[in-house]
């Protein structure tokens, strides 16, 4: 006696070797001895052979029309012996029976499966669905072999065009691009970024770079949302006049001021006037959100995104020849240079104005000062508030520190044409070293961190809420206490001077102005929103940083690429990497023997990679150090 049951999700047939009742002993067609339960056998028959029942059975199926075998099973549950005898129109053999179970087994979106031989017929809305998801699927198949055979072509299918950046960073893996350019990938051996790149689909590598950032940080898009307008600033006092700001002639953003008025004594009435945006902008308004959903500016060499609205910037920014609403700080200082008195206020200041690095440095540097030579706007006042910041400087027991080198770079677009608008990558790329510490450097930020300081302190002192920067035990965190910063040597460190950039500092600004009139602060020590925009900014401020540095090192490349540089000098850094002379990139050195940080070497520079944002660079010789 033969049978045919249902094992493993599977329809096997084979001969019954002992018969227990409740269970069976079987050898299956291919020889398999084992036991089986006997509510798991489908049916019996004397002939003719399991395997000559599953091989016609297997081929009576493929001659089935399921949709007529739907029709002929009606609405209700039924066994599929039953199904059989309606649809041949008689009582099934054991190859008919078996070829309906088989169809009935592997067709689900026809037949729901109600127990071991027992089927229902699938509503006819929910067949119409499944067989249309199975077209869906099958045009799929075929158009994902289609761009598969295209992409492995080196051509890039038309509906990619639009999604080349999603793909390459971070792509919709149920899509179907998606999945078509994963197989040609596997296909070449080829990366995402590598395949489209072959097939002509990333033209401008800046904007690769820039894509990826934006997708990570701004998936809603650069650009700034139609926001009502800020509310105009309260009626304010007059502050003390003139004041002027020190910028680089690119920044916009222009957050503080300065403005001396000299005493008879030798001393001199301080101002430093910091940029008030939180007058004009409420907690909890639209411009309030937009500014802690992108939480500060993000600098690159060749774009600036700014946290706020450019419409909002220009109400706000201290710009030259009118009156600004600002929160200054005046110090009463003595001759000594000794602070004697410290007020905070919200006022109205006339910036007379805004003096700039470039046209600056030639006139106010180490060499001029206190020298004779031309005169030159707020000469005085310069040289005096760089007199002062030298003794802040020491105050806080940081004076002599080693001076280093930052870089500027300067990068412009190409020509264009009437057909193609210039692009960054045709444009020159040039990198100035700036000495660190200069005397404008020192001058404004002592003078910044004198402010951000003093006004940490006068939160604490108010026991009004803050937003701390600290450092101790070498490692800078930000924090709602207030907490000494050990790099700077201050008790305590509120970013403050910078609310039209930085949202922290915006935040603190509303803080600070609560605490000099006595007014209840928007934020006490435990409002979530504060704890929220710390970490947030924290997160945001290191992802902003580096892609600054990463930007830095792709137009260093330019630069490099751009120079025909072939061969540089270099001082090691730490084991095998190398800062490259003239710019701020570190890099790999390859075939060099045992070096010592800060020994000087030739190294040869190839196989620029603008994708990866890296290069080749190859020990050729040992430089004679002075």
């Amino acid at each position: 006696m033969f049978l045919l049951y249902e094992e493993d999700g599977d329809i096997k047939a084979g001969g019954i070797l002992a018969d227990n009742d409740s269970s069976l002993q079987i050898e299956s067609q291919h020889g398999k001895r084992g036991k089986l339960k006997a509510n798991h056998v489908l049916l019996r028959f004397a002939a003719p052979p399991p395997a000559e029942v599953m091989e016609g059975a297997r081929a009576l199926k493929e001659e089935l029309d399921l949709d007529f075998l739907w029709e002929v099973a009606g609405s209700d549950e039924f066994g599929f012996e039953v199904l059989a005898a309606d649809y041949f129109g008689h009582a099934a053999t054991p190859v008919e029976a078996s070829a309906i179970v088989l169809a009935l087994h592997n067709a689900p979106i026809y037949f729901q499966k109600k127990g071991r031989g027992r089927y229902k017929a699938a509503a006819a809305e929910i067949l119409a669905a499944a067989k249309a998801g199975l077209e869906r699927r099958a045009r799929e198949a075929t158009q994902r072999a289609e761009w598969v055979a295209m992409l492995v072509a080196g051509t890039l299918p038309e509906p990619f065009k639009a999604h080349v950046f999603e793909l390459a960073h971070k792509p919709d893996k149920n899509g179907l691009e998606y999945k078509a350019l994963n197989e040609a990938c596997a296909a070449t051996s080829l990366s995402p970024v590598r395949l489209l790149d072959k097939c002509g689909a990333i033209p401008s590598s800046h904007e690769f770079h820039r894509q990826a950032f934006r997708l990570e940080q701004f998936p809603k898009g650069f650009g700034f949302p139609e926001l009502s307008a800020p509310l105009p600033p309260p009626t304010l006092p007059a502050g003390d006049t003139p004041a002027f700001s020190i910028d680089d002639a690119a920044t916009t953003e222009i957050d503080d001021a300065f403005s001396v008025i000299f005493r008879p004594d030798g001393g001199a009435r301080v101002g430093i006037h910091i940029a008030a945006p939180a007058l004009g902008i409420p907690p909890g308004s639209d411009l309030d959100r937009l500014a802690a959903s992108r939480l500060s500016t993000v600098y690159s060499p060749a774009e600036k995104i700014t946290m706020l609205p450019e419409g909002l910037i220009a109400h706000y920014t201290l710009a030259e020849n009118r009156e600004c609403p600002a929160l200054s700080m005046y110090l009463e200082v003595g001759p000594d240079y000794n602070i004697e008195t410290i007020a905070t206020v919200a006022d109205r200041i006339s910036i007379a104005a805004n003096l700039r690095h470039e046209t600056l440095e030639p006139l106010f540097n180490e060499g001029t000062i206190g020298q004779p030579g031309p005169d030159y706007p707020f000469r005085r006042e310069l040289e005096w508030l760089f007199a002062f910041a030298g003794s802040l400087e020491v105050g806080r027991g940081k004076a002599d520190q080693i001076q280093r080198h930052d870089y500027v770079f300067r990068v412009s677009r190409g020509p264009g044409a009437e057909d193609a608008p210039a692009r960054l990558e045709d444009g020159r790329v040039e990198i100035y070293p700036r000495a660190r510490g200069n005397p404008i450097d020192k001058l404004v930020s002592e003078l910044m961190i004198l402010a951000n300081n003093r006004w940490g302190d006068l939160l604490a002192e108010k026991n009004v809420a803050g937003i701390y920067r600290a450092q101790t035990g070498g490692k800078v965190r930000m924090t709602l206490t207030p907490a000494p910063h050990d790099g700077l040597g201050v008790s305590s460190y509120a970013w403050s001077t910078s609310p039209l950039r930085r949202y922290v500092d915006l935040v603190n600004q509303r803080q600070i102005l609560a605490a000099a009139t006595g007014e209840t602060p928007q934020h006490a020590a435990s409002d979530p929103l504060l704890f929220a925009a710390v970490r947030d900014f924290e997160l945001a401020y290191d992802a902003y940083n580096d892609y600054q540095r990463r930007m830095e090192r792709y137009w260093c490349l330019r630069w490099i690429q751009q120079q025909n540089l072939t061969e540089v000098d270099a001082t090691i850094w730490r084991e095998n990497l190398a800062r490259l002379d003239g710019m701020p990139f570190v890099a790999r050195v390859t075939g060099a023997p045992t070096l010592n940080p800060g020994d000087r070497i030739r190294v040869a520079l190839s196989e620029i990679d603008l994708l990866d944002i890296d290069l080749t660079c190859r020990y050729i010789e040992p430089l004679v150090q002075s």
